[in-house]
C-alpha cells in the first residue's frame, strides 16, 4: 500500500520522523470517528419537541427573549431583565434546560404533541413536584417574568398551560415547556368578573383536578405573581399538608416564617399560589370544587374554594405544625404566612417582610391597581355654584349634584379596578358641631368654597375594611390634589387618557377603543358594564383615565348581587351636615341615593326613629 511504502521509506531514510508521522495519521482516524458518532447520534435522537432542543445561536436567543429594563426604584417594582443567559442556567441531569429554543429552520410540531398527559407532565417533574401556571397571549410578559425568576433560582420543573395557540407557539419557540389547554380563548386581556374571567378560573380548577391523579405534587400559580426565592424547600417542611395556600391576610398572625395562625387569619384564602399533594382528600376537594363551579357559572372560583375549605375548620392537626383539619375533617390545611408569601399590600405598602426581618419567597400582585387611577371633571352648573342665596337648600342642591357623580365614579372605579381621585368638593355652608347661620360670623370664609372631604363623606368609613361577601370589593380613593403632588412619578402623570362622554348615535360616538389624533376617546353615555369592560381593557396600562363628566355615564352593574353590595357599601360613605340653628337635633343626613327618593328635602330628623343614616 502507498501509505506503508511511504512509512518504510521514511523508516529507512529518516527514523526521527517515524513517530511523528504515525501520530498524525492516528489523530485523523480518531477525530473522524468522533465526528461521525456525533452526527449519527444527533440524527437518531427522539424526544418531546420542547424537552430536547439545540442551543440557539446568539442572534436567535436575543430575538426570542426580550428584556425589561431594570426599574430605578427596586422596592416598588419587581420586573427584571428576562433575556436568559444560557451559561447561567444549569442543566439538570433529568430535565432539559429552560430557554433552549428549537434550532432555526425547524418546524412547529403538531398541536396534539402538546396535549396534557401524565407522560408530558412527568418529563418536567423533579422530586415528584411540578410548578404550573397558565394564561393566554395577553399575559405573555407576565409568563416570561414568572419563568425567568424560577429558572434563575434553579427551579426548572415547571410547565405553562397555553389557553390559545398564539401563546403556545410563542413559548415553544422560546424554549419554555408548554402544553395545550384546549380552550382556544381570546388572546386579549380579560376583565375582572367577565364571563371569560370566570372561564379562566374554571380552567384552573379543571387543571388541578386533571394533574393530581397523575400522582405528582402541584404548585399552582397565577401569572401575576413573582417568585423571589425557591419555595420548594419551604413546602417540604410540611410533608403532612394536603394543601398549603396563600391568603389575603394584611395583618400578621405570626412574626416568624411559621404558618399563619389559622384561628386568627380571617381573610380570604387566596388561590393565586397554593401547593397541593396528591392525597385522597385533596383530590376529593378538587373534584367537588370543579363540580361546584361547573354547576353555577356565577360562582367565583376563589369564593367556591373558600366555601368548601371552611366548611369545617378545626381542630389543629397537632400542637406545633400550624396545620388544621378542614373541608371534610380530613384535609390537612396550612396557611402560608403573608409576610413572606406576600400580597401586593404586605409587600409594597407595608413591606411587612422588612419590618419582621424576613426574606420573602413570593409576591402576588393583589391589592395592586394595574388599571391606575380614575378621575373626572365635575362640571358643576354655574346656577348651583353661584346663583341665589347661600342657604341649606342651595347648599344641598350643590352637594347632592356632586354626590351623584361621585357615586357613579365609585362604581366605575370598582368596575375597572382603578383608584378614584376624588374631585374638589364645593360647599356653600360650613360644617361645625353646633347650630350656625352657614359660616362662622367674623371669619373670612368665602362662599362657595372647596370644603374638606370629611365635611360630606365619612372618610374613616371609606377606609374601613368590610366583608367583601356583604359589601363587595373595597374601592380605593385619593385626595383631589393627588395628581398635583410632586411625589407622584412623572410617568404616571404622562400616561393619560381623556374620555369624552357623548350621545350614542351622534357623529363619532361609537363603541370603540380608537382614540382621536389628540388622544381623546369618545364614549357613549349610559353605557353598560360589558361596554366598559370591553373598551377599557385595551387601556389597562394607561395610568390615568379622566372622564369629561360622570353625568349619566354608567347604567349600573349587570350582576344584581354586585349592584346590591355596592349600594350597601356606598350608602355608608356619606355623613351629616351640622347644624340648623335653634333646633334639636339640628343635623341633616346626606344621602348617596337622594335622587331615587321623590320629594327628598334637606331637613333634620323629625323623630328619634328617623335619626339614623339612610342605609
Amino acid at each position: 500500500m502507498a501509505w506503508s511504502n511511504q512509512l518504510k521509506e521514511v523508516a529507512n531514510t529518516r527514523p526521527l520522523f517515524m513517530t511523528i508521522y504515525a501520530t498524525v495519521v492516528i489523530g485523523i482516524l480518531v477525530s473522524s470517528f468522533y465526528v461521525f458518532s456525533a452526527v449519527f447520534s444527533s440524527s437518531n435522537s427522539v424526544s418531546s419537541p420542547w424537552f430536547s432542543a439545540s442551543a440557539p445561536s446568539g442572534d436567535v436567543a436575543e430575538a426570542s427573549s426580550p428584556s425589561f429594563s431594570q426599574p430605578s426604584n427596586a422596592s416598588r417594582q419587581i420586573a427584571v431583565s428576562i433575556a436568559p443567559d444560557s451559561a447561567s442556567v444549569p442543566e439538570s441531569k433529568f430535565l432539559k434546560p429552560i430557554w433552549k429554543a428549537p434550532p432555526p429552520g425547524s418546524k412547529m410540531p403538531p398541536l396534539e404533541t402538546f396535549k396534557l398527559t401524565k407522560e408530558l407532565v412527568q418529563q418536567r417533574v423533579k422530586d415528584n413536584v411540578v410548578v404550573v401556571t397558565f394564561g393566554n397571549f395577553a399575559f405573555m410578559d407576565f409568563i416570561l417574568t414568572w419563568v425567568k425568576h424560577l429558572s434563575d433560582m434553579g427551579v426548572d420543573n415547571l410547565l405553562v398551560g397555553a389557553m390559545d395557540t398564539k401563546l403556545l407557539e410563542a413559548l415553544y419557540w422560546k424554549g419554555i415547556p408548554v402544553f395545550d389547554m384546549g380552550s382556544h380563548m381570546s388572546t386579549i386581556d380579560v376583565g375582572w368578573g367577565s364571563p371569560t374571567f370566570h372561564k379562566m378560573g374554571r380552567e384552573k380548577v379543571i387543571l388541578i383536578d386533571s394533574i393530581l391523579p397523575y400522582g405528582f405534587e402541584l404548585l399552582m400559580c397565577d401569572t401575576d405573581m413573582v417568585w423571589l426565592k425557591n419555595p420548594l424547600p419551604y413546602f417540604a417542611r410540611y410533608p403532612e399538608a394536603d394543601v398549603l395556600t396563600s391568603t389575603d391576610q394584611v395583618s400578621p398572625t405570626v412574626v416568624d416564617d411559621q404558618l399563619e395562625e389559622w384561628r386568627q387569619a380571617g381573610a380570604a384564602y387566596n388561590i393565586g399560589m397554593f401547593h397541593w399533594r396528591p392525597t385522597e382528600t385533596s383530590m376529593k376537594l378538587a373534584k367537588e370544587w370543579k363540580e361546584l363551579l361547573l354547576a353555577d357559572e356565577k360562582v367565583w372560583d376563589q369564593n367556591g374554594f373558600n366555601d368548601l375549605v371552611r366548611r369545617q375548620l378545626g381542630p389543629p392537626v397537632d400542637e406545633d405544625s400550624g396545620l388544621v383539619y378542614a373541608y371534610d375533617g380530613n384535609l390537612k390545611l396550612g396557611l402560608l404566612p403573608a409576610s413572606i408569601f406576600c400580597s401586593g399590600h404586605t409587600y409594597f405598602v407595608q413591606a411587612m417582610y422588612q419590618q419582621l426581618k424576613l426574606e420573602p419567597y413570593a409576591v402576588h400582585t393583589t391589592f395592586q391597581y394595574a388599571g391606575g387611577f380614575l378621575t373626572f371633571k365635575p362640571n358643576i352648573p354655574k346656577s348651583l355654584l353661584l346663583d341665589g342665596e347661600h342657604n341649606i337648600e342651595s347648599h344641598f342642591a350643590l352637594v347632592n349634584y356632586q354626590i351623584k357623580q361621585i357615586r357613579t365614579a365609585l362604581a366605575i372605579a370598582s368596575l375597572l379596578g382603578r383608584t378614584l381621585v376624588m374631585p374638589p368638593l364645593w360647599c356653600r355652608l360650613d360644617r361645625l358641631w353646633f347650630g350656625h347661620p352657614g359660616v362662622l360670623v367674623g371669619t373670612l370664609t368665602r362662599q362657595p368654597f372647596i370644603c374638606p372631604l370629611d365635611h360630606v363623606f365619612e372618610v374613616n368609613v371609606m377606609l374601613k375594611e368590610f366583608p367583601e361577601e356583604e359589601l363587595g370589593p373595597g374601592i380605593n380613593f385619593r385626595e383631589y390634589s393627588f395628581l398635583d403632588n410632586p411625589s407622584v412619578p412623572q410617568q404616571v402623570k404622562n400616561s393619560w387618557l381623556d374620555v369624552h362622554l357623548c350621545q350614542e348615535g351622534s357623529h363619532g360616538c361609537e363603541v370603540s377603543n380608537s382614540t382621536t389624533q389628540v388622544g381623546i376617546l369618545k364614549f357613549p353615555k349610559r353605557s353598560t358594564e360589558e361596554m366598559f369592560k370591553t373598551i377599557f381593557s385595551s387601556f389597562k396600562d394607561v395610568k390615568v383615565i379622566q372622564f369629561s363628566s360622570m353625568q349619566d355615564a354608567f347604567l349600573g352593574f349587570s350582576d344584581k348581587t354586585r349592584e346590591e353590595r355596592f349600594r350597601k357599601r356606598v350608602k355608608r360613605y356619606t355623613g351629616i351636615w351640622c347644624c340648623v340653628e335653634n333646633q334639636s337635633p339640628g343635623h341633616i343626613y346626606y344621602d348617596m341615593y337622594w335622587d331615587e327618593k321623590p320629594g327628598w328635602k334637606p331637613k333634620p330628623p323629625q323623630t328619634p326613629a328617623e335619626d339614623h343614616p339612610p342605609l
